[in-house]
């Protein structure tokens, strides 16, 4: 039986705007602050990425784990979520934007219970993750936000 999923959470690497890190940079990054994956089955390699999906500066959708697999990205609740993290800070390109769309979308229809949000939404996270309104970006139609778009 599949995991129970009540939240898709948003989040954004905290990297400079535009830089074309990988999953293999989170992977590490990850590794450093003490993650770790037990018996992947998905992505063997990354041992320790958190997230379930990271979506590139050019709109590619890469996977890090498995949604059967508990995350690693937003504590205490991780256990019924799927996190994507946006590379960058506060501003994507319009192939991100279109991309996080389309993804959000299948795994709304997927989840249809779950709520979408961004990790500031979260109750005691004292971050900007993402750098932008994920829960009004969700109900205003999933466009590129202005201000936020990296030309």
């Amino acid at each position: 039986m599949g995991r129970l999923i009540e939240q898709i959470i948003i989040h954004c690497s905290a990297t400079p705007n535009g830089r074309p890190n990988t999953v293999q940079d989170i992977d590490a990054w990850h590794r450093t602050a003490g993650y770790h994956r037990s018996n992947p089955i998905i992505n063997p390699d990354l041992k320790s990425i958190g997230y379930h999906y990271v979506i590139y500066i050019d709109g590619t959708v890469h996977t890090g784990r498995g949604v059967e697999e508990i995350g690693a990205h937003a504590a205490d609740h991780n256990h019924d979520s799927i996190g994507i993290c946006l590379i960058g800070t506060d501003k994507f390109t319009r192939a991100q934007w279109l991309s996080v769309s389309e993804l959000v979308h299948v795994l709304s229809k997927a989840y249809p219970a779950a709520d979408v949000m961004g990790h500031r939404d979260l109750p005691d996270v004292h971050k900007i993750c993402p750098g932008f309104n994920a829960i009004t970006w969700f109900y205003s139609g999933m466009g590129p936000l202005e201000g936020h778009c990296l030309e």
